[in-house]
Parts: structure tokens; sequence; C-alpha cells
């Protein structure tokens, strides 16, 4: 229990996981956008976005996230000095290193995205894309109004793993200071070694209750707005 009562009072820990939730949400949105694109890129009939959009997945995917997050910090804020906060403010420091992780994990998670998002398309019939050609639609309109909303429906269950991913994975940002969830329990882990496990329990069941409705949510929805063929 007083591990319990630290963990509000002095750790502060439901500021850590609202920071957690913070990162998932604009890290998600973020990628959904970016992963969208690229989807669009993957699977457009122009050659050179095809190849585009795979050299991004096939990099991108196959590259630690500890390594992108520390570029984000390393290369784009200290070597070519984009900073992504008010250089004036007093929490400069913390608010640019919370938007370079988000940055981050939006990203490397984009290529998930994009995977599963062209998984979805794949389900969609050739015939309904040739429909829409045939009576005019171009190639956009064709993805906007004929592909992409079925395909949606179709990556669900996908785009819910990939966001549960990024809920467990939100934890590296740690490495640029970002003081989430994994932070403060590094930190509670070093000032009380003689209850270790209790620490680690604590913050395992926090990421199980922020994690486990995703993945209930999202196995219902795939189920109920699944295209009847």
């Amino acid at each position: 229990m007083d591990v319990i009562s630290e963990f509000f009072s002095e750790y502060d820990g439901l500021q850590a996981f609202r920071t957690t939730i913070y990162l998932t949400l604009l890290s998600a949105l973020l990628a959904l956008v970016i992963g969208t694109v690229v989807a669009v890129m993957r699977v457009s009939p122009i050659r050179v976005l095809q190849i585009l959009g795979t050299a991004y997945v096939n990099i991108i995917r196959n590259t630690p996230l500890t390594l992108v997050i520390v570029f984000c910090n390393l290369g784009l804020f200290v070597q070519l000095g984009l900073a992504l906060a008010n250089k004036d403010s007093h929490t400069f420091i913390n608010d640019n290193n919370f938007r370079l992780a988000v940055l981050g994990l939006s990203v490397y998670h984009a290529s998930f995205v994009a995977e599963a998002i062209r998984s979805g398309v794949n389900t969609v019939p050739l015939g309904q894309a040739e429909a829409a050609r045939a009576i005019g639609l171009p190639f956009l309109k064709t993805l906007r109004y004929v592909v992409l909303p079925q395909a949606f429906r179709g990556a669900i269950a996908p785009l819910g793993n990939v966001l549960i991913a990024l809920t467990k994975n939100s934890t590296v940002a740690s490495v640029i200071g970002v003081t989430e969830a994994s932070a403060v329990m590094k930190v509670m882990m070093e000032n009380r070694p003689d209850v270790i496990f209790v620490v680690f329990g604590i913050f395992a069941l926090g990421f199980v209750i922020l994690t486990l409705p995703v993945g209930v949510l999202f196995t219902s929805m795939s189920k109920r707005l699944a295209v009847k063929r």
C-alpha cells in the first residue's frame, strides 16, 4: 500500500499514464494520415510512387524504433535545429521532446498502418474498381468513394493491433527524456529496489487496462463493420 501511495503522490503516476495516452492518441492520428498516404502510393498505378511507398515501408519497418526516436532528437533537433515548440517557453525542452517523440512514433507506425490498409484494399473485389473507372471516375476518386471506405472496414482488426503495439511502444519515448509511464517506473524501481515486483506489477496492470479495452473494441468493430460479400 505504501508503494501505491507513492505512485499516486510522490511520483505522480497518473500523470505519467496520461502522458502515455496523449503520446498514443496523437501518434495514432498522425500515423493514420501518413500511413493512408503511403498505402495510396503503394497501390498507385504510377511506378515511381509505388517504389517510394515500398521503400518507405521496408526501410522504416525494419529500423529499430529506438533508433528512429533518437534520430528525431539528435538528428532533427540537435544537428539540424528543428524545434517543434516555442523556444521562449520555460517548458521548451519537455514540449519539444514530447513532440519529437510523437513524430518518431508516427513515422515508425505509419509503415504498419500502410500495410494494414493495403491488406484492406486487397480485400475489395477488383471488379468494383473497374466498374468505377468504367463510369469515368479517376484513380483518386475511385479510392475515395469506392475502395478506401471498404478497405478501412476490412482493416479494422489489423489497425487495432497497430494501436495496441503503439501504446506499448510509447515507452521508447523515455530515451529522449519524455516522462511517460516507463520512465516513472524506472525511477520507482531505482528508489525502491526492495519492492521491485510490486512496482512492475502496478505498471503492468496499467498497460493492461490501457490495451485490453482497445483489443475488445476493435474486435467487436471488425465483426460489426465487416463488408458482407
